[in-house]
């Protein structure tokens, strides 16, 4: 039996008394992954990126392992949620318009000491103490800075399109005013460098488009090394009580953690390994995250149907969006119909074997926007599921 088989195997008898759809975390999984992560860190802490997990029992579980600290949350709302549950260190990753929330965390001391807000522009900090409706706590702030990779005069870029803070002098500008504004003071700086950490360079298929990735990647780690530790220079001659810098992603942890203007990594889809991190060459994680959807129709010989599985990831529309089916190995989509919203026909020499109501088991393109779909998330030892647990969503709370 391949290992693949054995996991089938596994997970089919774990989950024989539930029906699908049914969303399950193989703990094994996810602890390795974890341990992954730490080893790549080279003793630097990692900082959870919670919009990749969206679960509180599994970001604690993260938690309570060496090598991690802190959360790295995706809107306001989220943070002080995360903040009154008793996580004492949370960094908003983005910034916010959400003036309710900084009216109570501008007047909740626990929230003002356990929230960092993310800024890049003056208008920013405006909005907030507009915002403050009488609060008086200091709201911690850290800047991001923008880590594309410019070419050929800034004619070309590459990268995402974030903060509009790219060189030392424009963040140092920004370190300033935060320093000379009452009611704020400079904690952090931020830099994703989405380009490098959440790009596979090994693409099935495409050797020359992978080659290319690995010669872009190389030329911005060197850019952004270089740029990022001029950047921590400066500020720390605005605001030498600096508590951290962080940067990193799942897919560039070892890379990022070299550097020594960092004290922090970031990352969370790496605990869940979907799909997409599997074009990397610098490491391989085991997938944790699955669901698994019910054969319903037996259409034909070498056909079968299984309920809804149309859960597309974010980002630019395409193939590699969608979630691929996993188990048991060699089922595709219909070109014809793709992953559908209430039926998804799945073709392949394996259908043959599936029976109506077995379970065929996917994998999601990204990590953490499986939870907007499940309320619960099975939790699977060996071949038991010895919890479950809610999601976000089936907490009551979809962020964004």
């Amino acid at each position: 039996m391949t290992a693949s088989a054995a996991d089938r195997a596994r997970y089919d008898r774990a989950t024989a008394q539930l029906d699908a759809p049914v969303a399950i975390v193989d703990l094994d999984a996810f602890d390795a992954n974890a341990d992954d992560l730490v080893r790549r860190a080279g003793g630097k802490p990692i900082r959870i990126a919670s919009k990749s997990v969206r679960c509180r029992a599994l970001l604690e579980r993260a938690l309570a392992k060496d090598g991690f600290a802190g959360i790295m949350s995706f809107t306001l709302a989220e943070s002080l949620w995360l903040a009154r549950s008793g996580f004492d260190d949370v960094l908003l990753a983005y910034p916010s318009a959400d003036r309710a929330a900084y009216a109570e965390l501008a007047a909740d001391p626990k929230l003002a000491r356990a929230v960092t807000v993310m800024t890049d522009d003056p208008a920013q900090l405006d909005l907030i103490d507009a915002a403050r409706e009488g609060g008086r706590e200091v709201v911690r702030v850290c800047l991001e800075l923008d880590t594309s990779l410019k070419l050929f005069g800034g004619r070309v870029r590459v990268g995402a399109r974030r903060s509009p803070l790219h060189s030392p002098a424009q963040v140092a500008d920004m370190a300033r005013t935060v320093a000379r504004r009452p009611g704020f003071t400079l904690v952090g700086i931020m830099a994703y460098e989405g380009h490098v950490a959440g790009v596979g360079d090994a693409v099935a298929g495409r050797p020359l488009r992978s080659r290319a990735i690995r010669l872009m990647q190389a030329a911005a780690r060197r850019e952004l090394a270089e740029r990022r530790a001029a950047v921590v220079r400066a500020v720390r001659a605005v605001a030498p009580d600096l508590e951290f810098v962080n940067g990193g992603g799942t897919g560039s942890v070892q890379h990022t953690a070299a550097e020594d203007a960092v004290t922090e990594i970031a990352a969370g889809s790496g605990l869940y390994v979907p799909r997409l991190f599997d074009n990397y060459t610098s490491f391989r994680g085991r997938p944790a995250a699955l669901f698994a959807q019910p054969v319903v129709r037996r259409p034909g010989v070498g056909v079968v149907t299984v309920l809804g599985g149309g859960y597309p990831a974010s980002g630019a529309a395409g193939a590699d969006r969608l979630p691929v089916p996993y188990l048991p190995e060699g089922l595709r989509y219909d070109p014809q119909e793709g992953a559908g919203e209430v039926q998804t026909p799945l073709l392949g020499s394996p259908a043959d074997d599936l029976l109506i109501g077995d379970k065929v088991w996917f994998r999601h393109a990204k990590a953490g926007e499986l939870c907007e779909r499940f309320d619960t998330l099975h939790l699977v030892e060996g071949d038991r599921v010895t919890a479950a647990v809610p999601t976000y969503r089936g907490e009551g709370h979809t962020f964004l």
